[in-house]
């Protein structure tokens, strides 16, 4: 090779090693860029304080080897409730799907208009509807998708969130996600939690969102179910949904839910104040060996979501007991819902 041919060959070398410096230099900055916003605030919806604070301790002591609060990875386990605790529950989103079902089932079983809670659904008694608690939400399912199959059930339920809206606000139900509330899912999966939604609602139901919404794949949605039966359905077998209800998956139903669908004990678990359904729960991830942290959403923010609370206060008062952490949406939260929607 002549000497010419050398230092061509050489440069060219360089122009590529020169390349693929700056490609490695453009990628590192892509991906540490997000990392270091991360790292700076992992819940920039949050307002600085006491709560904020205790739950980035809480993450920290659990992820610290060797320190007194250390969990290891496959036990760091979080559950959360789904209404009123990851997203809105003015109505219930449940509710309001089922309010279409139940309309189209009373054309064929007229009886139906003159029963609670159909007859309040039919008039359209919204107070009732987002008073409804999971007992009455699983005998309407029952009553409205025996027989179905639960393909035939995951079509509906897909249809029903492309075009429904929120009665007051206005927009699709799935954009009305809790910001924070999503921030903390992400920032607990990317310190090694696996993160559950253990719900009062329909399995089923939440199971068709799930993954779009929180970013939570099915396998790992727990919550109130109808039995079922296999169909052999001439060489296509499918799983019917039966009339009556399998698993009632609220209160003290909430730690057996658990315990069945993931034989671990939750470090983490977040609740909400409305009908005490997450008490059980709560104390079921914070009285255990491991330092468990019990969070509470209090909807306390009447002008930029809904307030309420419980006649008895049971969940507060169980709060104040078991040194759970309280949040208040009007304080803790600089947003209740993700900018854009």
């Amino acid at each position: 090779m002549s000497g010419i041919a050398r230092d061509k060959e050489a440069a060219v070398g360089r122009r590529t090693w020169k390349q693929q410096a700056w490609l490695l230099w453009a990628l590192a900055l892509t991906v540490a860029g997000p990392l270091q916003a991360l790292a700076a605030d992992p819940l920039p919806s949050w307002n600085d304080g006491p709560v904020k604070q205790s739950i980035v301790d809480f993450v920290t002591r659990a992820t610290t080897e060797g320190g007194p609060g250390y969990i290891p990875p496959e036990e760091r386990i979080a559950t959360f409730d789904n209404d009123g605790t990851l997203w809105q529950e003015q109505p219930v989103v449940q509710g309001a799907f089922l309010l279409e079902q139940v309309r189209e089932r009373v054309k064929e079983d007229a009886s139906l208009a003159k029963r609670q809670p159909f007859k309040a659904v039919l008039e359209g008694d919204v107070a009732l509807l987002s008073a409804m608690d999971e007992p009455q939400l699983m005998e309407l399912f029952a009553a409205t998708h025996a027989g179905k199959t639960q393909d035939e059930f995951a079509r509906e339920v897909r249809a029903f969130f492309q075009t429904a809206r929120h009665p007051k606000l206005g927009v699709p139900y799935t954009q009305l996600a809790y910001a924070p509330m999503l921030e903390l899912l992400q920032y607990l999966r990317a310190n090694g939690f696996q993160t559950w939604i253990s719900s009062g609602g329909g399995v089923d139901f939440m199971r068709a969102v799930s993954e779009d919404t929180y970013d939570i794949p099915p396998q790992q949605v727990i919550g109130s179910s109808l039995k079922e039966k296999f169909d052999e359905g001439n060489g296509n077998p499918v799983l019917r949904r039966e009339a009556r209800v399998d698993h009632l998956n609220d209160k003290a139903g909430k730690p057996v839910g658990i315990d069945q669908h993931i034989g671990r004990r939750p470090v983490f678990a977040a609740g909400n104040v409305r009908s005490g359904g997450d008490i059980q729960m709560l104390q079921y991830t914070k009285e255990q060996p491991h330092p468990g942290f019990a969070l509470l959403i209090n909807h306390d923010d009447a002008e930029r979501e809904f307030a309420y609370a419980e006649k008895n206060d049971a969940s507060l008062k169980a709060a104040r007991q078991g040194g759970w952490t309280v949040v208040s949406m009007r304080q803790d939260w600089k947003r209740i819902f993700p900018e854009g929607r």
